[in-house]
């Protein structure tokens, strides 16, 4: 039995029908190179982005896939977001978080009365999708492998990192083994977890970090293993992990990195083993600046500081948290945004002002 049938039959108890296509709404770093997979595992998969010219450019040539794991070009359709219509099972969303929003409200009249939408995006836009189709039709996903958007048509998959599909009731489903069976054609190590607000909110800690990063124009391992700047981002980190503690989350780690570090109560011994984890991780990938990075250096846009890490400002404050360093983190990647700030060390030397050893 093929994974799109299983998902159709089992997970939405329809009849039996021809394989269908699975719907990757934004084919950028993360939805096309894992729609490529998917297509090379024998899935048919339709593309649908906001960008005219790489729309244009898979029809015309496909999309080809470069990097250290191989070249590779595969042939799909792909549609502008008001081009595409029909009924479909499963829509996988790999848009920017910031236009979460907008996207689910395109994708509502599309999707089956049981399908799904699967985030494969960075924060916690699982609670942003399921206010628009239900807690029932969204499924969560926890991502950290590098890749770029190079040019129309073009992906760059700069190395493996964690890949993680789960349901947010914590219940697993034919439909989430349906995916994670698709997903292992992407990531032979690829993970089916009961616990997936354990990842994203483990993400947001480590994605606080990125953004400092981004402040600079250096390398993410060159950042993180600067001692000046480790006790600032140990005190941000910190902040982001004491509003999951509140929650009562258990934070799961992932690709040398310990969330646990960054808890309260953590040892400056376990701090620094997941500083040099982190380092030695990022110096083994092919992509050594972040996506954040890449948003403010050479495409020159908005960045997901507003969906990505500013919510847990308001879910911390409602615990009654402080959280001035991460407020400030968000205030200046606006600045660099604006293009009032460089991206420099002298610029995360502003961060560190804002806190107190």
């Amino acid at each position: 039995m093929s994974i799109a049938t299983l998902i159709e039959e089992e997970a939405f108890h329809d009849e039996p029908q021809s394989l269908s296509p699975i719907v990757v709404w934004g084919a950028g770093a993360i939805g096309g190179a894992i729609g490529a997979s998917f297509i090379e595992a024998g899935q048919p998969v339709i593309f649908v982005d906001n960008v005219a010219e790489h729309v244009a450019a898979i029809n015309l040539h496909g999309l080809r896939i470069t990097g250290p794991l191989g070249d590779k070009t595969v042939q799909a359709r792909a549609f502008l977001p008001d081009e595409l219509d029909g009924n479909y099972h499963c829509i996988l969303l790999a848009v920017k978080s910031h236009h979460t929003a907008t996207a689910i409200q395109q994708i509502a009249p599309l999707l089956a009365p049981q399908g799904c939408v699967v985030s494969m995006q960075n924060g916690l836009n699982e609670h942003v999708i399921a206010e628009v189709i239900g807690v029932e039709r969204t499924v969560g996903a926890f991502l950290n492998f590098g890749a770029d958007f190079i040019e129309p048509g073009v992906i760059h998959h700069g190395g493996r990192g964690a890949v993680v599909i789960g349901e947010l009731d914590a219940i697993t489903r034919p439909r989430t083994e349906a995916l994670y069976t698709l997903l292992l054609h992407f990531d032979p190590a690829a993970v089916l977890t009961p616990n997936i607000w354990g990842f994203l909110w483990a993400k947001m800690i480590y994605g606080a970090l990125l953004f400092a990063t981004a402040l600079t124009d250096d390398s993410i391992a060159d950042v993180l293993a600067m001692p000046r700047f480790r006790p600032l981002l140990t005190s941000l980190a910190r902040e982001i992990g004491a509003v999951a503690h509140a929650q009562g989350i258990e934070l799961q780690g992932f690709d040398g990195f310990d969330p646990s570090a960054f808890l309260p109560d953590a040892s400056a011994e376990h701090t620094q083993q997941s500083f040099e984890d982190m380092v030695a991780h990022n110096r083994r990938s092919a992509k050594s600046h972040s996506g954040i990075w890449r948003d403010l250096a050479v495409r020159k846009r908005q960045t997901e500081v507003d969906a990505q890490i500013a919510p847990a400002i308001d879910i911390g404050i409602s615990f009654n948290l402080t959280m001035p360093l991460t407020t400030r983190l968000v205030e200046l990647i606006h600045l660099i945004e604006r293009g009032e700030l460089p991206q420099s060390l002298d610029t995360l030397a502003l961060l560190e002002h804002s806190y107190t050893v």
